[in-house]
């Protein structure tokens, strides 16, 4: 079975930073423009409940966790 992963949409990103400071382990803010970087698009399994958080709380819906088909 295969790991959930994470996108993101840098055009649809606000730069709030929700998502750097609940999950700094999987995402950080470019220090030019303020937008979402995805550090580990495959986080760690004891990042994963924290990157799951962050694409929840992301004002501008710009974090999408794909995750795996059942099988």
């Amino acid at each position: 079975m295969s790991a959930p992963y994470l996108s993101v949409d840098r055009e649809r990103c606000i730069g709030a930073g929700m998502c750097a400071m609940t999950a700094p382990d999987v995402f950080d803010q470019d220090p030019d423009d303020g937008l979402v970087l995805l550090l580990r698009a495959e986080p760690h399994a004891a990042h994963r409940a924290a990157a799951r958080m962050a694409a929840g709380v992301c004002p501008s819906a710009a974090i999408s966790l794909h995750e795996p088909d059942p099988v």
